[in-house]
């Protein structure tokens, strides 16, 4: 029995690691479409397509719930598919949720009017494309009032740690936050909007300073889908756990090594 995890590459183990630390009992099976990542760069309607393609890949597996560890797919994809039907008995969920609840404060499914919360200006750092759809901001303004969102589009900064070039990735870091700041001088905090920025988590705190809260996503998913498991028992699937991508899975699985620090073999989706 396996949960569904997809990502547009690498980034996503980030993410698996940590809901695997969190839940042991559960089989996962991860999908990284590493033939066509970036998708930072994307329109819309691609992303939409190349999502869907993936998820179905899992629901045909056996997986009936799948989290899109992607913040560009969950940007473009996620409420679009929700307000389309999905399948009876299959459920996607997305990764910006947990992290915008842990920034506003909110308990998961708190479904009353958005409120002031503490943090006012806050630093958002995504790829190109989920900087373009605005997806954040509209998810925090059904959750919170008078919060001002700087948002930088990190171009490159996938691409560098898809390669495994984390000199270069860290750089471009240094280079996007000076020009996020040319913007907003004094954020409170910041979000890290794509999966693969913890890779680069260090670079990100010590560029903003260490008055600045850094927000990242993996154990914040982590728990959001431990609880939803303790509610929704029946969504653990009938699928085999497992590593696949649509790339090629002998570099992929080099590449994954690197990330995770321990073997990983996948297999062609």
């Amino acid at each position: 029995m396996a949960v569904g995890i997809f990502d547009s590459g690498l980034g996503g183990l980030t993410v698996l690691a940590a809901v695997q630390s969190r839940l042991p009992e559960v089989e996962f099976l991860y999908l990284g479409d590493n033939l066509n990542a970036p998708y930072g760069v994307r329109d819309s309607d691609d992303l939409f397509a190349l999502t869907v393609r993936s998820v179905n890949m899992l629901w045909d597996r056996g997986c009936d719930l799948v989290v899109l560890a992607c913040n560009t797919a969950s940007a473009a994809a996620l409420r679009r598919m929700q307000e389309g039907g999905l399948p009876e008995g299959k459920r996607v969920l997305g990764v910006f949720v947990p992290l915008i609840e842990a920034l506003t404060e909110r308990q998961w499914g708190d479904n009353s009017p958005p409120r002031e919360v503490a943090v006012k200006h806050v630093a958002l750092f995504a790829t190109p494309a989920t900087v373009a759809s605005r997806a954040f901001q509209r998810e925090l303004a059904f959750r919170a009032i008078g919060v001002d969102v700087e948002a930088q589009a990190c171009g490159g900064v996938v691409d560098a740690i898809e390669e495994g070039d984390l000199i270069l990735a860290e750089a471009l870091v240094r280079s996007h936050v000076e020009a996020l700041k040319r913007k907003m001088p004094d954020p409170q905090a910041a979000v890290l909007g794509c999966t693969h920025y913890p890779l680069v988590a260090q670079a990100f705190q010590e560029a903003l300073g260490p008055q600045v809260r850094v927000f990242s996503q993996a154990d914040l998913v982590a728990e959001s889908l431990a609880d939803y498991l303790t509610r929704h028992p029946g969504m653990l699937g009938t699928g085999a756990g497992g590593y696949l991508t649509t790339g090629d899975p002998g570099r992929v699985s080099d590449r994954a090594a690197q990330f995770l620090r321990r073997d990983i073999r996948f297999a062609a989706a």
